[in-house]
């Protein structure tokens, strides 16, 4: 089944880069980007934190924090975090299990061909844990505009 606007946000604890346990939990009263991406060092996936990463002051400054969630280890995380200087929060989902849980592992197309694998999506979560908006089949080309743009306006109510 999948997740809807002003549905209650799936909650969830999985390990950062530094190996500790976050917990969706910990960011009630905030504003959460939570964005699922297929693997870290690849072209895309590092285009779309980079994009994060250089828009962070503006996304703070709207009270929202970001959390990347891949299949990746906590330790290719490490690595990831530290070739590109990235500012936020990378937690690994090697199980796949919230991936599956926000619909963001799945069937995909390539090619012609069906495969499994990550579906690059975001979902904005608001202060009160609630699913604001949800992005799905992101192209990572505009999707930070797209995403400041909509934090912008859920502010202003």
């Amino acid at each position: 089944m999948e997740l809807q606007i002003k549905e209650e946000a799936p909650l969830f604890s999985l390990p950062n880069q530094d190996n500790a346990e976050i917990s969706l939990l910990n960011f009630r009263g905030s504003y959460v980007v939570l964005y699922f991406y297929p693997k870290d060092k690849t072209p895309g996936c590092t285009t779309e934190a980079c994009d994060f990463r250089d828009s962070m002051e503006s996304l703070n400054a709207l009270g929202a924090v970001v959390l990347g969630v891949s299949p990746d280890s906590v330790k290719s995380h490490q690595s990831f975090i530290g070739k590109e200087s990235l500012n936020f929060t990378l937690l690994s989902d090697t199980n796949k299990e919230v991936l599956k849980m926000y619909g963001a592992f799945g069937v995909k197309k390539l090619y012609g061909k069906e495969y499994e694998g990550v579906i690059r999506s975001t979902f904005l979560i608001d202060p009160q844990g609630k699913i604001a908006h949800i992005w799905k089949n992101v192209k990572v080309k505009g999707h930070i505009e797209e995403v400041r743009e909509k934090l912008e306006a859920l502010r202003r109510g």
